[in-house]
């Protein structure tokens, strides 16, 4: 082992490891960049360094001064393990649904944390974006990375983490086929992501993006969706980051908070890496793909932070229950169940298509409601009946236009292991849930459904 001047010198040169039991035998070999191995716990560690180092270097950072900065726990940690060696204090602004961990964590290194509260918007005054900004604003001299929107971000990750890993693929003789990161600030993505394109041109990037944020609905129909709260920590947004570059992306796959969860808690408990939730979710996306692909095909999954982070959290039972995410008591069992190996025949449109035949498969078919989706059945946005009304009644489109400048995001997605229980809250949201199996769409499920499949239980009862 090296000998270091300090501990800022042990940032990276992580290790490529390989997946062997949440991988099948049949499915494409998987290898974890495990980034919960750097010093501070996390990939943001590379981010923190290049940032802070380029900025004291430039000068925007002098001795004596505070770095200000909105973090979900793992920027902070980097940030905090710089500061402490170089000796600047730090102000940070956290979400309220952060773990105690992370909060107590960057006190443990000297740092001050003000804590937000989540469910408010991004332009609001009290939401950590904002907080940190006026924060900064109030203290002469200070210094904030602003790494969502701070191109050193991409930068930093292109460097640092891309390179090195296409480092350790060549090294160990590897042609990786497919990239898959979880989105956050989207550094990593579009750094590394660069990088890997850059080293093996026929590579595809896949994004990882929990259910509640925007970023997959935009990238697939260029329109803004409701953002929601989920429980996964540091992936997700609910506003676009400069520091996300969609041209670096070939496609987003969407996770729940419980197929996280459950893939991180399998992670430590059959391979041995103890991650965290936004590992699990990026595993998990991974998983599927390997499944897809089958055996000669390889993808590298970046691994982004420790589950030293969440040890309260979803790596203990009692809350994972009680958040519903074991519940023994649920005999409803969950969507696979409802469908009974069904797959009812779901009528469908593309984007292109025009309004005049979207209307008389509604008509024909006497439904208010079609996915709109793209080669292979995968759905990405739908169309209401009442949207299309109103845009033909306000002149803002007619019957043999497209119907893409009046399609919706999707909202009220589930998948095949989606407990059943979960249905009431999303037809609370909208009038279908939309049944995907993998990438692909395999139903659509009403009220009606849920209440006929309900009676049909209770009567055998």
């Amino acid at each position: 082992m090296p000998v270091f001047a300090n501990i800022l010198d042990a940032i990276g040169n992580t290790p490529l490891v390989r997946l062997n039991k949440v991988v099948g035998p049949d499915d494409a070999a998987v290898y974890a960049k495990c980034e919960f191995l750097n010093p501070g716990g996390a990939i943001k560690d590379r981010m923190a360094l290049y940032i802070l180092n380029k900025a004291e270097k430039e000068g925007k950072l002098k001795p004596g001064a505070t770095i200000v900065e909105n973090t979900s726990g793992n920027t902070g940690m980097g940030v905090a393990l710089w500061a402490s060696v170089r000796g600047y204090r730090c102000v940070f602004t956290m979400p309220d649904k952060m773990s105690t961990e992370k909060v107590n964590s960057l006190k443990a290194f000297g740092a001050e944390v003000v804590v937000t509260p989540t469910n408010v918007p991004a332009e609001d005054p009290r939401s950590y974006y904002e907080t940190a900004k006026r924060i900064h604003r109030e203290t002469p001299g200070s210094f904030m990375l602003n790494q969502y929107h701070n191109k050193d971000n991409i930068e930093a990750h292109y460097m640092l983490t891309g390179k090195e890993i296409v480092d350790d693929c060549q090294k160990a003789g590897l042609t990786p086929d497919f990239f898959v990161a979880g989105l956050g600030t989207g550094g990593t993505m579009s750094g590394a992501g660069k990088a890997m394109k850059e080293a093996f041109p026929k590579l595809k990037n896949i994004g990882v993006d929990p259910e509640g944020s925007i970023y997959l609905d935009y990238f697939k129909t260029g329109k803004f969706v409701q953002p929601h709260v989920y429980k996964v920590e540091g992936i997700g947004e609910d506003m676009l980051c400069a520091a996300l570059d969609f041209s670096v992306l070939d496609d987003i796959r969407r996770i729940d908070d419980k197929e996280s969860f459950v893939m991180a808690r399998r992670l430590a408990r059959e391979e041995g890496l103890f991650a965290g939730g936004s590992c699990g979710a990026a595993v998990h996306v991974a998983v599927e793909l390997a499944k897809e692909l089958g055996k000669g095909k390889t993808i590298v999954v970046v691994l982004p932070d420790s589950g030293t982070r969440y040890i309260t959290k979803f790596y203990s039972d009692e809350w994972m229950k009680d958040n519903g995410f074991i519940d023994p008591n649920d005999r409803l069992g969950n969507v696979a169940d409802l469908l009974g190996g069904r797959r009812p025949t779901v009528y469908t449109v593309k984007a292109t298509d025009s309004a005049r035949q979207a209307v008389e498969l509604m008509k024909r078919h006497g439904i208010s409601q079609l996915p709109v989706v793209e080669a292979g059945m995968k759905p990405i946005a739908m169309l209401h009946e009442v949207d299309l009304l109103q845009a033909l009644l306000d002149g803002r489109h007619k019957l043999d236009e497209p119907i893409q400048a009046v399609m919706k995001p999707l909202a009220g997605v589930v998948n095949l292991r989606t407990p059943v229980s979960r249905l009431k809250e999303l037809f609370a949201t909208d009038h279908v849930a939309i049944v995907k199996d993998g990438d692909q769409l395999a139903a659509i499920l009403t009220k009606i459904d849920l209440i006929d499949w309900l009676g049909t239980r209770v009567a055998v009862r």
